[in-house]
């Protein structure tokens, strides 16, 4: 079985995109009792908005994993409960070891004496990601109406209600009073548009440069005419802003998650050139085998090193700091290194090392988009007469066969 690998550089590109926005995007403040607060850099310095489109990859997220679904789905020899079950345990199972990991870290910081403001913001960062399970669970549940759905009516068919809903729900935000309630249902109507672009993909329909190319036109079109609309330019929540694109989802998140995934499907040559070197093709296989510990793991690690540096009594820039202006950009940027690393330790704790093909090849557990492989062929001109061009298909593994065909008459 082989990879699709554009597909494993989008995912790649996606889970790289939400921890270094997120950590970019989130200041932890010391204050004088030695407790941390929130603030965003990007209440001082709205210039940077438009890097959140690069950062905000959540639709690319959906895409591959609507990708990675159905063509799991198709390949699952077996009941659909069964493939169901096994697909949930991939993302809930990590869930519970955060949970259960962060609730012992919790229960040791307040023995320690921690403070309040710190814990709060230590429990919301390590929470809050935790949304993305409900819409994802429930699309991975139903991914296979999904796929009839879209084969039967076609991927622009599909989303059009969901997009409807989500232009409703907007409409709603903007004419009703300040600080009523709205049904979070755009939380699966947004995030379900780059799913089925993502089932549609592994069905075939979106193949080719003409596809890409409508799918990349139609997202930066919508995205120009909402900006003209007066949606805000950051595609995440900024602090004291009166209407949030992420917090719920609206129509310009939608736009950004199209413009995004046909971005990505142009880039598909250059893609797979590129994981065609060894380092990045390592690098991409990694992050895409631990891509749900990465997400989750990634806030409560940069808690843990904020909370731990603040111990020494030292106000260090770019974690203690105000994010007040460009000198806390750069060096939150000289901190990433260390982030990164510490969570790559955390990631790879009591993970097995991956299992490996007797014959050199890839990892052994197959991933969601996984394709057959070309069958390998046997080749007589190796011990026969060079104008022969017979090729006789045999199994690797057995070697009489091998034998057989040598011998047998041309």
């Amino acid at each position: 079985m082989s990879r699709d690998r554009a597909v494993d550089a989008l995912r790649a590109y996606a889970i790289g995109g939400v921890v270094l926005g997120h950590w970019l995007v989130t200041g932890l403040v010391l204050t004088g009792d030695g407790g941390l607060h929130q603030a965003s850099p990007l209440t001082a310095l709205p210039g940077l908005a438009p890097l959140t489109w690069a950062l905000q990859t959540l639709g690319l997220f959906f895409f591959t994993a609507g990708f990675g679904s159905t063509r799991s789905l198709a390949h699952h020899r077996g009941g659909a409960g069964g493939w169901l079950a096994r697909r949930l345990r991939r993302l809930l199972l990590p869930t519970v070891a955060l949970l259960g990991v962060g609730a012992a870290v919790l229960l040791a910081a307040t023995v320690a004496g921690t403070s309040d403001d710190t814990l709060t913001v230590a429990l919301r960062l390590a929470i809050s990601p935790l949304w993305f399970l409900v819409p994802l669970v429930f699309l991975v549940a139903v991914t296979s109406p999904l796929r009839a759905a879209v084969r039967r009516w076609g991927v622009a068919r599909c989303v059009a209600p969901a997009v409807a809903a989500v232009a409703a729900v907007d409409l709603a935000v903007r004419l009703l009073p300040a600080g009523t309630e709205v049904p979070p249902v755009t939380v699966l109507a947004a995030w379900a548009v780059p799913y089925l672009l993502g089932v549609a993909h592994a069905d075939g329909q979106l193949d080719g440069r003409r596809a890409a190319g409508m799918v990349a036109g139609g997202g930066a079109v919508a995205l120009g005419a909402l900006l003209a609309l007066g949606y805000p330019v950051s595609a995440v929540g900024v602090p004291g802003a009166g209407v949030s694109n992420l917090n719920p989802p609206s129509l310009l998140a939608v736009a950004l998650a199209v413009t995004q995934v046909g971005l990505g499907l142009l880039a598909r040559p250059a893609l797979e050139r590129l994981l065609d070197r060894p380092l990045p093709g390592r690098a991409a296989t990694e992050v895409n085998r631990q891509a749900v510990r990465i997400y989750l793991w990634h806030q409560p690690v940069l808690v843990a090193v904020t909370a731990l540096t603040a111990r020494s009594g030292l106000t260090l820039p770019g974690l203690h700091t105000v994010p007040d202006g460009p000198g806390w950009v750069l060096a939150r940027l000289c901190w990433l290194p260390l982030l990164a690393a510490v969570l790559v330790t955390v990631v790879r704790t009591g993970q097995p090392r991956a299992r490996r093909h007797p014959g050199g090849g890839g990892v052994a557990g197959r991933s969601a988009e996984c394709v057959r492989a070309t069958p390998r062929v046997y080749d007589h001109r190796r011990s026969g007469p060079p104008d022969l061009q017979e090729v006789i298909a045999v199994r690797d593994s057995d070697p009489p066969s091998r034998g057989r065909a040598d011998g047998q008459p041309r």
